[in-house]
């Protein structure tokens, strides 16, 4: 891994590193802020339901314009931008009281992750070439490991007071924006997009191709926030809860390039989708016969696994197709237009499975979720959808 690291030119290296840090400041934060909102402020239930949905709905609304923004003014100063909002709304999430000022802080914390999200990903799609794959792939496990670690420091945090996480959490992002203004290189389309915002939108709107793959992957998205949702409800333990996402995290960081290199040697990139695809609809299949709990948590654990390994196998194919399918012009907007469909779906999906949970028809559905996925793609392959072809050249600006 390091080895592989080591080949990447530095924006790419300071870009995984990047992703790495701020899914620690995230992590070390988010998984707490709950607990300290009803129990440290005591706020209404309702309260903290509105604090917590504003920030996944500034984000997950505002992933378009935040690609929009990434093509228009290049990738750097957004990325900057997102670390140093959400430097400042880390710090208001641990020092203020009021729930006005903590409804802007969570919208500030969204708003943050549309901006850099999408111009990550497109930045590191540009600077990798034609190591897109093993880019996103070598991505994916500096991602995981993030997640693995940023709750463990949370925790050790916790251990002193709430003010202390959001003050190391909003310290990692000030290093962040200070490290990016001094060693990210300007990168990006700055100046491609002259014909306005809403002739960007059209344009990616009217990629129908890429729209067809964003819809048949919405509901693996679906799939994998399980994690947070019916499988942690199927446990019920907490320390059995994080084991969950310390396998899910330990199977990527340990896969992730051994799966994306088998798999690159065996099958085009569409192939690599629809059999991870298949690996998550699979992992709900020893939930739906009734077991004791001993069994019960050994079916669970099994599904985390087949779902982190599935996802592994689709992830760097996955973000690569989105490139191909945006015939690499205004590449950001399209990662933006994709997450927002992404989200979309998981919030969908997440109304479904809540209506469903307490029997086996949850995972019934999951599984058929899952394999209609797999399905849509495998159809848009042998059409040819999926194809560099599919997408004609778009005159310049």
């Amino acid at each position: 891994m390091w080895r592989r690291f080591g080949s990447f030119e530095r924006s790419v290296r300071l870009l995984m590193v990047n992703q790495f840090a701020i899914n620690i400041g995230f992590y070390m934060l988010m998984p707490y802020l709950a607990g300290h909102l009803s129990g440290g402020l005591h706020l209404a239930g309702w309260t903290v339901g509105l604090v917590l949905g504003v920030r996944n709905l500034s984000q997950q609304g505002l992933f378009l314009l935040g690609g929009t923004l990434a093509d228009r003014l290049g990738y750097r100063p957004v990325i900057i931008a997102g670390c140093l909002l959400r430097t400042a709304g880390f710090a208001l999430l641990g020092f203020m009281d009021a729930v006005p000022a903590l409804v802007a802080a969570s919208a500030m914390t969204g708003f943050a992750g549309a901006l850099f999200n999408p111009a990550v990903r497109a930045y590191l799609a540009h600077d990798s070439g034609q190591r897109r794959v093993e880019a996103f792939a070598l991505f994916n496990v500096f991602y995981q490991a993030g997640i693995l670690i940023g709750p463990l420091l949370g925790l050790a945090l916790m251990t002193v007071n709430f003010q202390l996480v959001c003050a190391a959490a909003s310290a990692v992002f000030a290093v962040l924006t200070v490290l990016q203004l001094l060693a990210l290189p300007p990168r990006g389309t700055r100046g491609e997009a002259r014909a306005g915002v809403l002739a960007d939108w059209r344009t990616v709107a009217g990629n129908r191709p890429f729209l067809l793959f964003s819809l048949a992957m919405a509901g693996s998205y679906v799939l994998s926030f399980q994690l947070y949702l019916a499988l942690p409800l199927e446990l019920g333990d907490t320390g059995a809860v994080s084991l969950l996402f310390v396998v899910s995290a330990l199977v990527a960081i340990a896969g992730q390039l051994r799966i994306t290199e088998w798999a690159r040697g065996r099958w085009s990139g569409p192939q690599a989708v629809v059999r991870g695809l298949t690996l998550m609809a699979i992992a709900f299949v020893p939930l739906m016969a009734p077991a004791p709990d001993g069994l019960r948590t050994a079916g669970v654990m099994a599904c985390t696994v087949l779902l982190a390994v599935g996802g592994a196998l689709t992830y760097p194919f996955e973000m690569d197709t989105v490139v191909t399918l945006s015939k690499e012009r205004l590449v950001a907007t399209h990662y933006g237009l994709y997450n927002t469909v992404a989200g979309i779906g998981i919030t969908a999906g997440n109304l479904l499975v809540g209506a469903m949970l307490g029997g086996s028809r949850v995972w019934i559905v999951l599984t058929v979720v899952g394999s209609l996925c797999a399905l849509a793609v495998s159809m848009l392959n042998r059409a040819g959808v999926l194809a560099a072809e599919a997408v004609p050249a778009q005159a310049g600006p």
